[in-house]
This record gives C-alpha cells, sequence and structure tokens, in this order.
C-alpha cells in the first residue's frame, strides 16, 4: 500500500501566545486502503489531528500531504475536500435537508455534478450504509444510528477516497454504535476507503489495522491493536483504558498466572480462561 496521509514534523498552536502547541513534531504515514483509530485523553491533540486532513486546520509548523496535496496550497483546496470527507460527533450538524435522499445528494449537487450521476451516486451511498429503504423517510424521524449512517452516505456520494471520523459513535447508544461501526469497516474493507477514526471507544479501537495514541500532542504508541494494548502500564498513564478482556488478562498475570499472550475480544478471552481451566482438571 502507498503513502495516501503524511505528517512531516507538523506543530500546531491555536495563537502564537500559546506556551504549548497542541500538535508537537509529529511525524505519522497512513497507507492508502488502510483503518486507522487515533486514541487519547481529552486534550490530548486528537482532534486537532483530523482537522488537518481536510485543512480545516494547517500546521503552523511542518508540512500535511494528502494523496500528494500540501494541505496549506489554497488553489488545491476545493480538490483536497473532494478527496477527503469528514463526519463529525453530532449528526444533527450535518444533516441539511429534511428527506434522506435529498440530503445525501446535497453535496455532489454543490460540487456541479449532473443529475444523472447524482441520482446513482445517492443510491450506491445508501446502498453502502444500509439506508436505502429509508431514502424517502423524514430525516428527523431517523434513530441517531441511522442518522449518523445517512451524514456518512453524504460523504460518500463526495467519492472521497479518504474518510475522516471524529468520535462519530459518541453521541450513540450501544445499537446505534454497532450499525456505525458496522457500516465503516464494511466500507473500508469491500470499497477500500481509507479510514481515519478518532475514538475513545477500546472496542471500536480495536477494529482497525492499527492504533495511534496521543498524549499532550505527541504519538506515544503507534501499531496493531495487538501491539498497543499489550502496554497496559503505559496506556494507563496517559489516561487511557484498555478493553475488559485486556484487563482481565493483565491482572491475571500480575496475579501469577502464566499466560502469555494478549487478547482483544470476548471469544479470545474465553478460550485463554478454557485453557486455563482445563489445565487445572
Amino acid at each position: 500500500m502507498k503513502p495516501f496521509i503524511s505528517f512531516e514534523n507538523v506543530s500546531f498552536k491555536y495563537a502564537p501566545e500559546q506556551p504549548k502547541p497542541v500538535l508537537d513534531r509529529i511525524n505519522l504515514t497512513v497507507e492508502e486502503g488502510s483503518f486507522v483509530t487515533v486514541l487519547g485523553h481529552n486534550g490530548s491533540g486528537k482532534s486537532t489531528l483530523a482537522k488537518h486532513l481536510n485543512a480545516i486546520l494547517t500546521p503552523t509548523e511542518g508540512k500535511v500531504y494528502v494523496d500528494g496535496i500540501d494541505t496549506a496550497d489554497e488553489e488545491k483546496l476545493f480538490e483536497l475536500r473532494q478527496r477527503v470527507g469528514m463526519v463529525f460527533q453530532n449528526p444533527d450538524n450535518q444533516i441539511v435537508a429534511t428527506v434522506v435522499e435529498e440530503d445525501v445528494a446535497f453535496a455532489p449537487e454543490n460540487l456541479g455534478v449532473p443529475p444523472a450521476e447524482i441520482r446513482k451516486r445517492v443510491d450506491d451511498a445508501l446502498e453502502a450504509v444500509g439506508m436505502s429503504e429509508y431514502k424517502e423517510a423524514a430525516s428527523y424521524h431517523l434513530s441517531g444510528g441511522q442518522k449518523q449512517r445517512i451524514a456518512i452516505a453524504g460523504v460518500l456520494a463526495m467519492m472521497p477516497k479518504c474518510i475522516v471520523l471524529d468520535e462519530p459513535t459518541a453521541m450513540l447508544d450501544p445499537q446505534g454504535r454497532k450499525e456505525v461501526m458496522n457500516t465503516i469497516r464494511e466500507l473500508n474493507r469491500k470499497a477500500g476507503i481509507t479510514i481515519v477514526m478518532i475514538t475513545h471507544f477500546m472496542n471500536e479501537a480495536i477494529m482497525a489495522d492499527r492504533v495511534v495514541v496521543m498524549d499532550e500532542g505527541r504519538i506515544v504508541l503507534d501499531g496493531g491493536p495487538y501491539e498497543v494494548f499489550s502496554h497496559v502500564e503505559e496506556l494507563k498513564s496517559v489516561g487511557l483504558d484498555v478493553p475488559q478482556t485486556t484487563e482481565l488478562i493483565y491482572l491475571l498475570k500480575r496475579a501469577g498466572v502464566d499466560i502469555d499472550k494478549t487478547v482483544l475480544t470476548d471469544e479470545e478471552c474465553a478460550d485463554v480462561l478454557y485453557g486455563l481451566l482445563e489445565g487445572q482438571r
């Protein structure tokens, strides 16, 4: 996979007089077609990092390149935002029409896409997020999870190469979170869309190919989910939890139980515990 996003020694301050930068010399590469989650406590810089991906913010120092485009190049801003779509916490802030299909059509209409192509994009986007049957529904009658899927469909209709999601499930109930995460994972695996997702839910982070952990504007851990979540004490030291299954195995290891692996899912944890019980018979 080729690099799609590159942060090169990026620092950022919201005001010149700030004593500490919000982003502090960030170097990060994201490959095309990958699924990356970014974790960090409030104030760690993760949402600021996300806003650099489609030039909502641009670096105070350093460079950000997306698909070869310098995000600070104002002449390329329109081109950049066709490549990278943003989905935020509250879907109500992104839904602009009262009818679902009209909302999904809004962005391509503003891009000057021909009507026949808009119709195809709307249908394809709604099918991709599993919301085709709601195309004529009133958007304000939808559940939180359904609204967020419509917000994602609205971004998909622009046909971006990358979708950046800033805590997209933070305002949803467990069922809504499950619906949205299934949609995100399918878009990555089946459509090959690059996903960068900011989250504070550990069980969402483990679905990604790669986990990046931030603290005080810097990247402190970066690797696959099993690698990152094996650093339980380091994660706790920067104010983060770990998946409950990982926590349980960690506590058993500390109690002297001989376990030599990191587990993330309920199934893996059950297998390890079953093996321990069988070994004691």
